[in-house]
């Protein structure tokens, strides 16, 4: 076997986070393992399939907004695997010309990434391979400088991703978006949505075990910790909300999820 043959161990005996929001997402990028994990969530928390679906779209009607608004570049940290439309099949669809960086840190999203980087012929897409944990690392890997112009406004895309931050103590979390927010210019986004435990702690609790159990430290945070994430910046309309309230499509779809069901925060800011 040559070295290009084994480039990495993708682990599918193990329970992964983006492979278990994929099935939660109706995606097929997942195996027995994450299956199992996925159930035991639904076990004890059985809205979690309305919540990541409406995470989702979230993601997608901020970056919608935000296109439409003017924005041209964004990075979005923690892409997940790919499940159609991705972030840059929203922004192109809305500004051909619009410049996408996804990162992420799981092997098998860069197995996946193919996928995340057909866009349009005035666009494009570029991919990083790296850990939020590292932001120094993602603002200066090749491949987001010759992709976006840091010096311009960028729209940045942190969802659903915080939470797999814990903090031990040391406030790592809101230490790594602010470096992330430092390095951008006046006139740049945050978009960001975050599991909380204000509404089900319970349920909550449970899941933080079953995740730990398959090898995935979380940390849910209340609103008060959620909203310090935009600290300086100017949270847009209707502020820190839940992600079906944040810009809904249609009236009836700020109503038809319980806050219990959401479970997450959600809000975009745009720096001064």
């Amino acid at each position: 076997m040559s070295e290009h043959d084994s480039v990495v161990d993708l682990q599918l005996d193990r329970a992964h986070s983006s492979r278990i929001y994929d099935y939660f997402l109706g995606g097929k990028t997942n195996f027995l393992a994450d299956r199992m994990a996925a159930g035991s969530v639904l076990g004890v928390f059985p809205a979690a399939l309305v919540a990541a679906r409406i995470n989702r779209e979230f993601m997608h009607r901020a970056t919608r907004v935000l296109a439409a608004s003017g924005l041209r570049q964004f990075l979005d940290i923690g892409t997940g695997i790919p499940t159609p439309p991705n972030l840059h099949d929203i922004a192109q669809g809305t500004a051909p010309d619009a410049r996408v960086v996804y990162t992420d840190n799981d092997p098998i999203v860069l197995a996946h990434a193919a996928a995340l980087l057909i866009g349009t012929a005035e666009g494009r897409t570029a991919y990083v391979q790296a850990d939020v944990n590292d932001p120094e690392g993602i603002l200066t890997a090749p491949q987001l400088l010759d992709t976006l112009d840091l010096t311009r406004p960028v729209a940045l895309s942190l969802n659903a991703l915080m939470h797999f931050v814990p903090d031990d103590g040391a406030d790592r979390a809101h230490t790594i978006v602010e470096t992330l927010k430092a390095a951008l210019p006046s006139g740049s986004t945050l978009a960001l949505s975050h599991a909380t435990p204000d509404f089900s702690p319970g349920a909550m609790r449970k899941i933080i075990k079953i995740y730990g159990d398959a090898g995935t430290r979380l940390q849910f945070r209340s609103r008060a910790e959620v909203l310090r994430f935009f600290d300086g910046w100017e949270l847009l309309e209707p502020g820190l909300t839940l992600p079906h309230q944040w810009h809904p499509e249609r009236p009836e779809d700020a109503t038809h999820v319980t806050d219990a069901e959401a479970a997450c925060y959600a809000g975009v800011a745009r720096k001064p």
